[in-house]
């Protein structure tokens, strides 16, 4: 049998379930979304609908106006068309795909929800829910056959929009095609990370995380570390993201810990490991704080406080031992000092675990309880110990799941600490290492603890992987900032990977445009696109401030001129050149991406001229673009104005405005409106390696030059007039508006005294002669530094 997801139903319109709603649509799916009736409602109101709708009225508008956004953009909600209650509206789940459960945590509630779903359901279609650790079995208890063949669990993680794991949990009846549809559609449309985990408490990635996670509060109390210095030692220094451990339980809200954890012990009394879960130390804080009302972010204080001291925004933290909270303080560790610096995390964490300060200590203990219940839980939870890691990654943001950490350390000779340390072995892993297998990972294979030998890693044929590329020999060309690979069947990847993080420097310049040559020479076709943590955050502005701290303006003009160069000989270029961005495109990373025939980008991918930021303009042909992408259709019709058209690209770029998806990049002008749109970023580049091959079979010629529209002077006096009653109002400072000034000039074309279509490189001249005066001025050179020193703009 075949599935097809055209319509959808969420039942459940809460937190969760209006996450899941707003996914499906920004996928394309129609979802209709249903919540109980609004309760204890008068009797004059009893009969209303809109009063019985009032509840899922405002969980959907909460959802709708959520920051972080789930909606794509706005007019996605356009495709969640119906929002009822489940007296009113339950028919309209009738002609429904799939139907998702989001409700209550509580089995009672769910097998009569279910009851209810089977006697309205159309025949084939699939039903799941998303409960986060109920079995998936006993909800589907008292079903038909047929209903428990199309019945699994679907967990997603909060917010599905952004967070790549879904866990699928099919039962004993669950029909086998029914959980291989599950699979692919989850990866492929809804672009997850999916993992099939066994019917038990919790699933995989909350039952680890919950017992990981509490021995590292009960640690801390247990030897007096303070909130601050977890959080130091569980962020990015043992691959973690910056929530670490006590600003993630603010933000997922210490209620929803301790009710997990509550849940979870009954449930999983053959575990050695749940007392955790319940200790008088770590349970007893956590109770403490959800008695005071300090749940967290959705309460304005948990583990941390936010106060305004002396109009600065400071995070006060909880003194684990008065209740009281400090002021915000400095954790120095010589141990972390020391390794820092080093960017390999396997490196990094075998480096910090020859100390033996707090810091060290720390990391040592709690890594090594975390890798022995990882251990001791896998064959309970998971099918294969892979399951466990891409859990870990997909579900937390952890850089690498725990089987892949201690393969970093090194397996054996971490067991042999482990013990030393009085933390258990699984026998599995015991086994393993005395019949001479050293690792949970080699050559594309997972070692199976059932088996007991090694199994091929699953090939998703839609990913291509750089790393695996590099690995086969196919790196053709390489410098500090970027390389050059060979991505077969006559695609060359330019991939940058500048050190720390993605910005545009002269490495990369002279990368492309040996890229350039070689495709001339070599290939049939370029792709431009990276696995780092974003795409590109623009140029090296540290290149920039030195230049003009030393007055090296022919260095400074020759960096800008050779960039405006290579990024218009890219978009120009005699064969096919396709960008493949995601995460973060900023500045000069949006002006590289539109230097292309084409581009596939990530959904979640967020691009904005910013420049502004540091005090500067767009000068490798942002301005260029944007009048090439946006004014000139306007232009071409006759009798059209100007000035609403070129406000909308002046206020875009002065404001520095972003897109929040790669939808509103599409609005912005930054994508094209045919460009393609990737829910799952793992697909990305094989996306663009087949568009460039489309390009090439279809013999598609290269872009023309297209000369660009100059409105002049009288459009450039408007814009003025705006920046100058902005500067009036208050709204913006003198070298805001010295800045916004420049930007209009080039805009406009300078001060023409008459609309022109003119060369591009007309206006090229101008961005660069804008940038190179507004660098000189000591105000934008004081914004570059801030941005440099905080990472965050100075308005000055």
């Amino acid at each position: 049998m075949s599935f097809r997801i055209h319509k959808a139903a969420v039942i459940g319109a809460g937190t969760m379930g209006g996450g899941i709603a707003a996914h499906l649509a920004n996928i394309g799916i129609e979802v209709v979304l249903l919540d109980i009736p609004t309760p204890n409602l008068s009797e004059a109101e009893r009969d209303n609908p809109a009063a019985r709708n009032r509840l899922v009225r405002g969980l959907y508008d909460r959802m709708a106006s959520a920051k972080p956004a789930h909606l794509a953009r706005p007019d996605r909600a356009n495709l969640i068309t119906a929002v009822g209650n489940t007296e009113d509206d339950f028919d309209k789940l009738a002609d429904c795909d799939w139907i998702v459960e989001v409700i209550i945590e509580q089995l009672a509630p769910k097998q009569a929800l279910m009851e209810r779903i089977e006697a309205v359901r159309k025949p084939g279609s699939l039903v799941s829910s998303n409960t986060s650790g109920i079995p998936i079995n006993e909800i589907a208890a008292g079903r038909s056959a047929d209903f428990k063949a199309h019945f699994l669990g679907t967990h997603f993680f909060n917010p599905p929009r952004y967070l790549k794991l879904l866990e699928v949990i099919p039962t004993a009846e669950t029909a086998p095609e029914v959980v291989d549809f599950m699979i692919h559609f989850g990866r492929d449309v809804l672009g997850k990370g999916v993992v099939v985990c066994k019917d038990t408490p919790n699933f995989i990635g909350n039952r680890y995380f919950a017992i990981a996670a509490s021995y590292g509060i009960e640690y801390a109390l247990e030897h007096g570390y303070t909130v601050a210095e977890v959080d130091a030692l569980t962020g990015p220094l043992v691959g973690r993201p910056k929530t670490a451990t006590f600003r993630l339980m603010d933000l997922v809200g210490l209620d929803v810990m301790g009710h997990v954890n509550r849940n979870l012990y009954p449930a999983i009394a053959h575990d050695p490991y749940r007392d955790v879960l319940v200790s008088e130390k770590s349970a007893g804080l956590i109770g403490r704080m959800i008695g005071n009302g300090w749940l967290g972010n959705k309460s304005g204080q948990g583990f941390y406080l936010s106060k305004n001291v002396g109009g600065e925004r400071q995070f006060w933290q909880l003194n684990l031992e008065t209740m009281a909270y400090e002021p915000p303080q400095k954790v120095r560790f010589e141990s972390v000092g020391e390794v820092r610096n080093i960017e390999d995390l396997g490196e990094r964490l075998r480096k910090l675990l020859t100390f033996h300060d707090r810091a060290a200590q720390y990391v040592r203990h709690t890594l090594y309880y975390a890798l022995s219940y990882a251990a001791h839980v896998a064959p309970e939870i998971a099918y294969w110990l892979k399951d466990v890691d891409d859990a870990v990654r997909w579900g937390f943001a952890h850089e690498a799941g725990p089987f892949e950490l201690w393969d970093m350390l090194g397996v054996g000779e971490t067991a042999a600490e482990m013990e030393a340390a009085g933390y258990e072995v699984a026998g599995w892993v015991r086994e393993m290492l005395a019949t001479g297998h050293e690792s949970f990972y080699r050559n594309g294979s997972y070692y199976d603890f059932e088996a007991r030998e090694y199994r091929p890693k699953p090939v998703d044929a839609k990913l291509l992987s750089i790393e695996q590329l590099r690995r086969a020999g196919k790196e053709v060309k390489r410098n500090m900032s970027a390389s050059l690979l060979d991505m077969g069947d006559g695609v060359a990847l330019l991939e940058m990977h500048a050190p720390k993080i993605n910005a545009v420097d002269p490495d990369f310049i002279q990368m492309a445009a040996a890229a350039l040559e070689r495709l001339n020479s070599d290939f049939d076709a370029l792709v431009i696109g990276n696995e780092g943590q974003d795409f590109c955050i623009g140029a090296n502005i540290a290149l920039l401030a030195v230049a003009a701290a030393q007055g090296l303006w022919d260095q400074v003009d020759l960096m800008l001129h050779t960039g405006q160069k290579v990024f218009y000989n890219l978009r120009h270029a005699p064969k096919p050149v396709v960008t493949a961005p995601h995460q973060r495109v900023l500045g000069g990373g949006v002006e590289l991406t539109m230097a292309s025939w084409a581009t596939v980008a990530d959904h979640e991918t967020y691009m904005g001229l910013v420049e502004v930021g540091v005090g500067i303009i767009p000068s490798w042909g942002g301005c260029t673009e944007l009048l090439r992408r946006k004014v000139n259709p306007v232009m071409r019709t006759a009798n059209a104005d100007v000035l609403p058209v070129m406000q909308e690209v002046f206020e875009q770029i002065a404001t520095a405005k972003v897109g929040a998806s790669a939808w509103e990049d599409k609005a912005l002008g930054y994508l094209r409106p045919e460009d393609e749109v990737a829910m799952n970023s793992d697909h990305r580049l094989a996306m663009a390696k087949r568009k460039a091959l489309e390009l090439v079979a279809a013999g598609t010629r290269p872009p023309e030059v297209e000369k660009v529209y100059a409105a002049g002077r009288d459009t450039l006096a408007a814009l003025e007039l705006g920046v100058t009653s902005f500067v009036w109002a208050g709204y913006a400072s003198e070298h805001d508006a010295k800045i916004s000034k420049k930007l209009a000039y080039v805009l406009c074309g300078g001060d023409l005294s008459a609309p022109a279509w003119v060369d591009p490189w007309y206006i090229l001249d101008l961005e660069r002669e804008a940038v190179l005066s507004l660098a000189g001025e000591p105000k934008t050179q004081e914004r570059v530094m801030y941005m440099l020193q905080t990472g965050k703009p100075l308005r000055n």
